[in-house]
């Protein structure tokens, strides 16, 4: 490996080995071979471009779709003391002559570009009177006609090669199936490129899919509450209404929840989108308008209140969880009206009948995605053309395995009914008819004397509908093409109506465990470790607010989260921790070793000063509720004072919570048996089975497990 490469990857970047497959790209890139990159999201493919940028003479040209993802990069990289700048839109007159100015002079090490940009002439006339260090091209996908992010202006990138055959060009992805990645290399010339692969494996991201038809949004609260309470999140809706209406209900529930959709005023999309990058614990509601080229590493969790119309799309989606690597959450709650508005919109869509059959080929595939009884990962891998030798342990179906029952009598009876009543009517009516319901309407078109009316009263009508749903999914039914929402039957019914084939359908189960595997995350559980991570945060957004810049520019969590483990207290024990380069050590080492050295020095006075607080204020006979709206806490932490309190023989558990003994009892029992030293409260919820929650669950552990 180049010297120079690693030694700027450790001194500029603060970090002590190259990952995957980083050395190897990089490599090649300063020896001056093209290249294709596929790496998975927070893999780091920025410093496939940014190192080989620094080393070889000249300045490295990144094409990127999105100003925002422009902007966050080129401040990321000014941090380190990198000489980086943009080109877009955003600029006025003088700062776009300055910038280019520097590039001519070759003051940059750095310029990033929109593709749009690069194919003005006027631009392409700078680039002839520059020294061009490297061509990068990111989000490559993007050059794909049949993609989801097609940019037409990509296709002509193919200028590069043609102009500059001496340049090395490395074009990078996280998302691409074979095709795709067949295309990119097509489209631009990089046919002779060396192609590096990575896995697409997020192991830290936690996939769950629930079926729901009519709570969604309950669901989606127990979720945030349980598993996110205080944590940045993206909620994705289908629809700029859906996304408004989700945002103002998360706000009514005690959330800082902001909608982001096309429809709303550009002013308002850029301060919900700065507001989200720069604060802790926001959640962002949005159509797939929002999120590609976001560079905000702490996203908790992803959710979809719609399903997606591809694997990609999915796959890109979840992506945006997780960016640091520690544990974060691909949640998504899904029903039948989904399946059938989503085949609706493709049917009427006036996209050429090439283009339709492709997106309907997509939809079916993540519609199969959604009914797998099997490792979800392995799935989801296994469409981008790589094998998961075992499941994963950290899906939902592996967390909670799927049961399964025979469905062939019960798919009989619905696609029976489907024939009988002349494929012309859509799923409410055809439960009902089933069911044997009397109304108005079966009876005026004399349904109510079909053999199939009341053949299915076994199930109720949310069972038939899940049983719809899966059917629709299997492709033994299809939405009609018309757009009023009857079902039709398919070749692929034949074999089950005949009873020459066992359909084996899912039981949709209640809830499904969570787990929190990947890389160690970090401890914040106890009012020590809070109070030092509070000040590490309170450190970092003071600095980030004096410099103009997100918090995670200034340190990652995972960085300030090492610095809590191992408490450095000089300059070379900070250099040591992963992330802390030469530049932010002299920028902000001081700031972060004083924060440390006072925790030190005041042996956690503050930690014991706000659980005090707490308690007399408890004392007074103030509820929990009011003593959290007081002093302006969630009352998760208002519980978590007082179970210190409880720890430390201040208060009795009686006092806190009204608990029945024998339901004391089931649960430090539960406690005792799941607890495997680390104190996590998880693993009883899920025992539990939700019956009790974590507030309840820490007051007794509190007050029956010894710390």
């Amino acid at each position: 490996m180049d010297d120079a490469a690693l030694k700027y990857l450790r001194t500029t970047f603060g970090y002590a080995e190259f990952r995957l497959q980083q050395g190897e790209i990089i490599h090649s890139l300063i020896d001056g071979d093209d290249a294709v990159v596929l790496m998975p999201t927070g893999g780091g493919k920025s410093l496939c471009y940014q190192i080989p940028s620094l080393v070889r003479e000249g300045t490295g040209i990144i094409i990127s779709p999105l100003i925002a993802l422009m902007h966050d990069q080129v401040i990321a990289l000014q941090q380190l003391g990198i000489n980086a700048a943009y080109l877009n839109s955003t600029l006025d007159a003088e700062s776009t002559r300055q910038t280019e100015a520097d590039l001519i002079n070759g003051k940059l090490d750095m310029l990033y570009i929109a593709p749009e940009r690069l194919n003005t002439q006027s631009f392409f006339h700078l680039l002839q009177q520059t020294k061009i260090s490297l061509f990068a091209i990111d989000e490559a996908h993007c050059v794909s006609q049949w993609g989801h992010d097609f940019r037409p202006d990509y296709i002509q990138l193919t200028v590069l090669h043609e102009h500059f055959p001496e340049v090395p060009r490395i074009a990078l992805t996280a998302t691409a199936d074979k095709t795709t990645r067949k295309e990119i290399r097509k489209r631009l010339q990089l046919e002779n490129a060396r192609e590096f692969i990575s896995s697409f494996d997020r192991p830290n991201i936690c996939y769950r899919i629930t079926e729901s038809q009519s709570n969604a949004r309950s669901a989606l609260l127990r979720f945030i509450q349980n598993e996110h309470e205080n944590d940045s999140g993206i909620v994705y809706c289908l629809s700029r209404k859906k996304v408004e209406s989700t945002a103002q209900w998360l706000s009514e529930k005690g959330f800082t929840a902001l909608p982001y959709h096309a429809g709303l005023p550009s002013q308002q999309r850029e301060t919900h989108q700065q507001r989200f990058l720069n604060e802790d614990a926001v959640i962002i509601v949005a159509t797939i308008a929002f999120g590609m080229g976001i560079d905000k590493p702490d996203v908790r969790f992803v959710a979809h209140l719609n399903l997606p119309k591809s694997m990609e799309a999915y796959y890109q989606e979840t992506g945006r969880a997780g960016r640091d690597g520690q544990p974060a959450t691909a949640w998504m709650a899904f029903g039948l009206q989904d399946v059938i508005t989503l085949k609706q919109m493709m049917a009427t869509s006036t996209a050429e009948e090439q283009y339709k059959l492709v997106e309907r080929q997509k939809l079916e595939t993540m519609l199969g995605f959604t009914e797998i009884i099997s490792c979800r990962r392995q799935s989801l891998l296994n469409y981008f053309d790589e094998k998961l030798n075992q499941p994963c342990g950290n899906c939902d179906n592996c967390l909670s395995p799927v049961e399964t029952w025979d469905a062939t009598v019960a798919a009989q009876k619905a696609l029976s009914c489907v024939h009988r009543t002349n494929q012309r009517f859509g799923v409410s009516y055809l439960v009902d008819v089933l069911t044997g319901k009397d109304s108005e309407r079966i009876r005026q078109f004399g349904h109510d004397n079909l053999n199939v009316y009341g053949l299915g009263k076994e199930y109720d009508a949310k069972q038939w509908r899940t049983i719809f749903r899966q059917l629709i999914s299997r492709n033994l039914l299809a939405v009609d093409v018309e757009g009023h929402g009857s079902l039709r039957l398919t070749e692929n019914c034949r074999r089950v109506l005949r009873g020459e084939e066992t359909l084996l359908l899912r039981k949709e189960s209640k809830r499904a465990k969570t787990s929190r595997k990947g890389r160690k995350s970090y401890n914040t559980g106890n009012a020590v470790n809070s109070a030092l991570w509070e000040a590490l945060r309170a450190c970092r957004k003071t600095l980030a607010d004096e410099n103009g810049v997100p918090p995670f520019v200034i340190f990652h969590d995972a960085t300030l989260a090492e610095m809590m483990e191992r408490q450095p207290e000089n300059r070379q024990q900070l250099l040591n921790i992963s992330g802390v380069g030469e530049s932010k050590l002299e920028k902000y080492g001081e700031a972060f070793l004083q924060v440390i050295a006072e925790f030190k020095n005041n042996e956690h006075s503050e930690a014991s000063d706000t659980v005090n607080e707490t308690l007399q204020l408890f004392r007074s006979g103030q509820d929990i509720e009011t003593i959290a709206s007081k002093r302006n806490i969630k009352t998760s932490t208002v519980y978590s004072h007082l179970a210190s309190c409880i720890e430390q023989g201040e208060l009795n558990l009686d006092e806190v919570i009204d608990l029945k003994p024998q339901d004391i009892s089931i649960i430090h029992e539960t406690l005792l048996s799941v607890d495997d030293g680390s104190r996590k409260l998880k693993p009883a919820y899920d025992a539990l089975d939700g019956m009790f929650d974590y507030n309840i669950l820490r007051c007794v552990q509190a007050a029956t497990l010894p710390a």
